[in-house]
C-alpha cells in the first residue's frame, strides 16, 4: 500500500501539492506565468522517495524532542486527570509530585514518550506529505485550490491513523508509569507487566479513544497551521514570503504553529481525559469511563494542556520546518489561484 502511494506521490505532475510542474533544464515554472529558478543541485527532490523518508526524519526529531521536552507538565496533567481530589490544580500537581518523588518524579514516562512520540511523528510528517500529493493528485489542479482546507482535512486524518498504531503501546506504558504509583518505573517495567496481565490488549485498548484525540488533533494542527500561514503571509507579514529571509519565515512557522496549538488542545481535550483515565482503569472501555467522568470531568486538566499543547505545536512545526530547511528540502509556497481558474472566474 505505502509502496503505490509513494510511487503515485513520486510521478505526480504536481512539482507542489496545488501547482503544476513543468521542468526543463533550467527552470521550474510552478505556476503559469511565474518563473523561478531551478532548486540548487544538492536539494532534495519534491515528491521523490528521499523527499518523504526525510519529512519522516523531520518528523521523529520535531516530535520525539518535543514531547520528551514537556514530560513534567504531561505528567502533571495526566495525574490531574486522573485524580483530581488528590491534585488541586498544575501548581499543587507540581508541588505535591516534587515532595512524594522527588525531582526525577518529574520525568517519569520519558522512555515511552520519546519513543511513541518519535513513532508516531515519522509516520504523521512523512505520510501528511504522501497523502496530501496523492490527494492533490486525485482532484486535479483547480479543485486541489479550491478545496485546500478539505485536502488538509483529509491527509493529516489518513495519515494519523496509522501515526497511532505506532503510538498506542507506549502511551499505554507512559499513563500506567505517571498515573498509577508503584506500578512501574521505567518502559522496561512496564511493558513485560502489562504483557503478563492483560496480553497484547493491554497496549492497543486505548487506541480507538486515541483515534478519536489525536485525529481532530492532527486535522486542526494541520488544516488550522496551513491556513494561519497562508493568512499571516497574505495580510500580516509585510512582504511575500520569497522575499522573507529563512529566519523570518521560521518565525511565521511559529507563530502560526502555536495558534493552531490552542485550537487543537481544546477540540482533542475530551478524548485525552478519557485515555488517560481508561489506561489507568482496568478492565473500563472508553464508554465506561465518559460516562462515569461525566461531561465536566472530561475537561479536567485543560489549561495544562493547553499550554503544552500551544508550546508543543508550535516547536514542533518550528523544529520541522528547520529541518527541511537544514536538509534541503522544499518548501511549497503558500498556494495561489492556478492560471486557469483565474481565467474561468475572470479574476486578475
Amino acid at each position: 500500500m505505502f509502496t503505490a502511494l509513494l510511487d503515485a506521490a513520486r510521478n505526480s505532475p504536481f512539482k507542489t501539492p496545488f501547482t503544476k510542474a513543468q521542468c526543463d533544464a533550467g527552470t521550474v515554472a510552478p505556476v503559469r506565468g511565474r518563473t523561478i529558478a531551478a532548486a540548487a543541485s544538492d536539494e532534495v527532490e519534491f515528491g521523490s522517495t528521499k523527499f518523504f523518508v526525510l519529512c519522516g526524519l523531520g518528523g521523529i526529531i520535531s516530535c520525539g524532542s518535543t514531547h520528551t521536552f514537556v514530560v513534567p507538565l504531561d505528567l502533571v496533567k495526566c495525574r490531574l486527570q486522573v485524580d483530581q481530589a488528590k491534585y488541586k490544580n498544575v501548581f499543587h500537581g507540581f508541588k505535591l509530585t516534587l515532595a512524594e518523588d522527588g525531582s526525577r518524579g518529574l520525568v517519569k514516562g520519558w522512555a515511552p514518550t520519546f519513543f511513541g512520540y518519535s513513532a508516531q511523528g515519522a509516520f504523521k510528517f512523512g505520510l501528511y506529505e504522501v497523502f496530501k500529493v496523492q490527494y492533490a493528485n486525485m482532484l486535479g489542479e483547480e479543485n486541489a485550490y479550491l478545496y485546500r482546507t478539505w485536502l488538509y482535512l483529509g491527509a493529516s486524518a489518513s495519515a494519523e491513523f496509522f501515526a497511532d498504531m505506532a503510538l498506542s503501546p507506549f502511551e499505554a506504558a507512559k499513563v500506567k508509569i505517571q498515573t498509577m504509583p508503584g506500578y512501574a518505573n521505567t518502559m522496561r517495567e512496564a511493558m513485560p507487566k502489562m504483557m503478563g496481565e492483560e496480553g497484547i490488549m493491554a497496549f492497543y485498548k486505548g487506541l480507538v479513544p486515541l483515534w478519536c484525540r489525536q485525529i481532530p488533533y492532527t486535522m486542526m494542527k494541520f488544516a488550522c497551521f496551513e491556513k494561519t500561514v497562508e493568512l499571516l503571509y497574505a495580510y500580516v507579514v509585510p512582504k511575500p514570503r520569497d522575499q522573507c529571509s529563512k529566519g523570518e519565515q521560521l518565525i511565521v512557522t511559529f507563530a502560526a504553529g502555536y495558534i493552531a496549538g490552542v485550537f487543537c488542545a481544546i477540540v482533542s481535550h475530551p478524548a485525552d481525559v478519557v485515555v488517560s483515565k481508561l489506561n489507568q482503569a482496568k478492565g473500563s472501555s472508553a464508554f465506561d469511563v465518559a460516562k462515569q467522568l461525566g461531561f465536566m470531568g472530561m475537561w479536567n486538566g485543560l489549561m495544562p494542556r493547553i499550554i503544552m499543547i500551544g508550546t508543543l505545536t508550535a516547536l514542533q512545526w518550528f523544529i520541522y520546518d528547520g529541518v527541511k530547511v537544514a536538509l534541503s528540502i522544499p518548501r511549497p509556497p503558500p498556494p495561489e489561484m492556478p492560471e486557469s481558474l483565474k481565467k474561468k472566474l475572470g479574476v486578475q
